[in-house]
């Protein structure tokens, strides 16, 4: 039974500069810019890692208003169909692309290392990114998995929460979820170290942003901002600005947070959050209208996008980088290579995303809205 819709263009938008802001930061990997020689072009591209914290914030808050509108609504959360409506959006397309990965990479080396039996485990049962933070990164192109892997933790705790202690539960839940985070990263800034720390896909951490999304939500009881452009300009620069300066001056980011001072440890982590929050309210309640559809619908397949997007970097720059070498100076932008290099890979990023969404995605969606309470984008 459905009711009253609930959605949001705007975030499907947010949801569109997340992806972009981690599509952006995973050029560096096999296209590196040289900071001594662009500057401002590494740094902003390194800040585009913070994409990630905008993902769980924007899922926890879109989460927090639905189940609370069923609460509301019928008296109750129903649990069990919470869990197959997340298993019916989420586990289809990650489960053939993860196996379709592990299959390439058992058979042929072009498609990276081969991914060990525990770390095969451990992304099957969604612990994914434990496996990665107690060891290190693994096979290219399964690594942005690990993020998966966060929400899921937060989708079998979520509901249950709600369902036993209601929003006084959950409002506890969130913040001892922000004092963890904050010892955990207190206990990493006390142990530096120049090896492989997994301090950024380590859980506890990364739930301060659900926890955000989580209070957010409650606190502003369906209050949505009505603000004129300006502010709204202001608030997403302030937003970058606090990431910059996250990333520059705090050097909080995915593959060095463990070099960075108590002081710059808290500091980062915190202007992370305040980056996370002003980019949030920066679209928040603008109204429909201004939403163009295209940027509406990128959002949607955003999924897609970001399972996909690192593969088709490996593809076009390692897999062909020669053809690509030869083909680039065959038109005479040798020296634009890499850029031309990650236009091809967005827009095969994006031709993926629309037919996995279109011809793979739709059928469970379809089948999930028979388990939908409270109606969304999906």
């Amino acid at each position: 039974m459905l009711t009253e819709r609930y959605y949001k263009p705007e975030l499907d938008v947010l949801r569109l500069c997340a992806f972009l802001f981690v599509f952006f930061v995973h050029r560096l990997d096999l296209a590196p810019i040289d900071p001594s020689k662009y500057y401002w072009a590494y740094h902003i591209s390194l800040v585009g890692n913070y994409g990630v914290p905008l993902f769980f914030f924007l899922s926890a808050f879109l989460i927090t208003e639905l189940l609370s509108r069923e609460q509301v609504k019928f008296g109750a959360i129903n649990v069990k169909s919470f869990y197959i409506r997340r298993m019916l959006r989420i586990w289809p397309l990650y489960f053939v692309f993860f196996f379709g990965i592990v299959l390439l990479t058992s058979s042929t080396s072009v498609f990276g290392t081969t991914i060990p039996f525990n770390a095969q485990l451990a992304f099957t049962f969604f612990s994914g990114n434990w496996y990665i933070t107690f060891n290190k990164w693994q096979s290219y192109c399964i690594n942005p998995l690990w993020s998966v892997s966060v929400e899921e933790q937060l989708y079998i705790l979520l509901p249950l929460v709600i369902f036993f202690t209601g929003k006084k539960g959950l409002k506890i839940f969130s913040f001892c979820a922000f004092i963890i985070a904050y010892m955990v990263i207190v206990y990493y800034a006390l142990r530096l170290t120049e090896k492989f720390s997994g301090q950024w896909t380590n859980s506890f951490v990364q739930f301060q942003f659900f926890a955000a999304g989580i209070l957010l939500s409650i606190y502003l009881k369906g209050w949505q901002p009505k603000w004129s452009l300006l502010p709204r300009i202001v608030l997403f620069l302030i937003g970058y600005a606090s990431w910059l300066v996250a990333s520059m001056v705090c050097e909080i980011n995915a593959d060095s947070p463990h070099m960075a001072t108590m002081t710059q440890s808290i500091t980062g982590w915190l202007l992370i959050l305040v980056g996370v929050i002003c980019f949030f309210m920066s679209l928040y309640g603008t109204a429909a209208r201004f939403m163009p559809k295209i940027l509406v619908y990128l959002g949607r397949i955003s999924y897609g996008l970001y399972v996909c997007h690192i593969s088709m970097y490996w593809i076009v720059f390692s897999i062909f980088k020669n053809e690509l070498t030869e083909w680039s100076g065959l038109i005479g932008m040798s020296e634009w290579k890499n850029e031309i290099g990650i236009l091809i890979a967005l827009i095969a990023a994006l031709s993926f995303a629309t037919l996995s969404y279109h011809f793979f995605e739709q059928p469970f969606l379809k089948l999930k809205k028979r388990f939908t309470l409270i109606q969304s984008r999906d």
